[in-house]
């Protein structure tokens, strides 16, 4: 037998160290009796419990492992309901938060089909008013034919000739035509001004509701994603920092509010292009009428200018052929004239003649005798018959310088009414006919 003294190990609690439990006082150390001086006893007695503590022992053994054993069962049974419950509410908290997604997938799907809507009419009244600004550009662009058409009439009635040269109804009407023309192209270039910021001002709303479908297109992508996460789905992952509440996300109602908000402006939008599209309609429309009734008051005045120039220049043919035909009487009224002034001269040489040979009587049979007083009142007769004849002749004379310079002014005006007829009828009237049509005008 070994010679060893035997020694008690101190008391070790396993559980309590597990548990995270500070050990206890360990208790005190049983004492050792003493050994016996004798040394056939030495090495028996030491380090050895009694009985008392033997069965003290065990039975505590048995008492721990029966309270371990009641409190494990009572920790497994609180533990099965409340992986139950905790699996249960769980569960509801996920089917919850799937509804509330698939909820707010078909709010995120309404309001981007409302943005979708209104990109789509905003991009239609944009074309719209694309294509009224180029027929806007092409009524404008129409307006300088006739103006150059008004401008070159006033110009080529600016050459007519003498009397004719005359601020008539023609050129009112032609004056008229410019200052319309004039206002039309004033009034085209601001309507096309207006559709121009029109459609910057369409484009810039339209940005506006794809940048926030776009947002709402990618929202609506990662919340169906989301929804379709379920506890099998392979690619969920932990992501503690995500559930932290962040200050500047948005609510739901300044959410609604910005989309309902981009939404007004867009409708405002709308509504300012159709009334712009019913603007520009009526101010095409009102343009090509006013010119078109501008056009024909001057046609109309043309022609009515033309027949006064027809009437005029045929009473002057007229008259200017009565004038030649005076003319040529008058010609032979001098003519017979003359001859009857010569004629008148034979007959007074003879009475002169006879009167001289009888002033040669001699003396007493110088008398004053019938035949002398015949011959001196014949030769009276005959100078009075010249002084009147040469009268008539120069005022047969005068009246055939007057006939002339009459015949002269008539042909001179007669060329001058053909030149004005060439100029209102030929080049005025002719150019007319090239005025656009109301179609052009109207900028298609």
């Amino acid at each position: 037998m070994s010679s060893e003294v035997l020694v008690s190990r101190p008391q070790y609690d396993s559980r309590a160290v597990a548990l995270g439990v500070p050990e206890k006082d360990l208790p005190a150390e049983p004492e050792v009796p003493e050994p016996s001086s004798g040394s056939a006893t030495a090495g028996y007695r030491s380090a050895k419990y009694t009985p008392a503590e033997w069965f003290s022992n065990y039975h505590t053994i048995l008492q721990q492992a029966g309270t371990d054993r009641h409190e494990a069962w009572s920790i497994q049974r609180e533990s099965k309901t409340l992986y139950q419950d905790t699996e249960a509410a769980t569960l509801k908290t996920q089917a919850e938060g799937t509804r509330l997604l698939g909820g707010r997938l078909q709010e995120i799907h309404y309001w981007k089909s409302e943005l979708q809507r209104h990109i789509e009419q905003l991009l239609a009244d944009t074309e719209s008013l694309l294509a009224l600004k180029t027929r806007l550009e092409k009524a404008l662009d129409a307006t300088e034919t006739p103006y150059a058409i008004t401008t070159d009439n006033l110009n080529c009635r600016a050459k007519r000739l003498g009397p004719d040269l005359v601020r008539d109804s023609v050129e009112e009407e032609l004056l008229k035509e410019v200052e319309l023309i004039r206002s039309v192209q004033a009034l085209l270039k601001r309507t096309t001004a207006q559709v121009v910021t029109q459609i910057r001002m369409n484009r810039e709303a339209k940005k506006v509701l794809e940048l926030d479908w776009s947002d709402k297109y990618q929202a609506y992508n990662f919340d169906d994603l989301s929804g379709r996460y379920s506890n099998m789905s392979p690619d969920a992952r932990h992501h503690p920092s995500s559930a932290t509440m962040q200050d500047q996300v948005c609510n739901l109602t300044s959410w609604t509010k910005f989309t309902q908000d981009n939404l007004s402006k867009a409708l405002q939008e709308e509504q300012a292009t159709n009334s712009l599209r019913m603007l520009v309609e009526r101010v095409l429309l009102d343009t090509t009428e006013d010119l078109r009734v501008q056009c024909s008051s001057v046609d109309r005045a043309f022609s009515q200018r033309c027949v006064e120039l027809i009437e005029a220049k045929t009473q002057l043919e007229m008259k200017h052929a009565q004038v030649l035909e005076q003319i040529g009487a008058q010609e032979r009224n001098i003519v017979a004239l003359q001859q009857a002034i010569h004629n008148k001269g034979a007959p007074l040489r003879v009475a002169q003649s006879r009167l001289y040979v009888r002033s040669l009587r001699p003396n007493m049979e110088l008398c004053r005798d019938v035949p002398q007083l015949s011959l001196e009142g014949e030769v009276k007769q005959i100078d009075a018959t010249l002084a009147s004849l040469h009268q008539q002749l120069s005022k047969a004379r005068g009246s055939l310088s007057h006939l002339e310079e009459s015949r002269m002014a008539i042909e001179k005006d007669i060329n001058c009414k053909t030149h004005s007829l060439f100029i209102e009828r030929d080049k005025c009237m002719t150019h007319r006919k090239q005025y656009p049509t109301i179609c052009t005008l109207s900028g298609y």
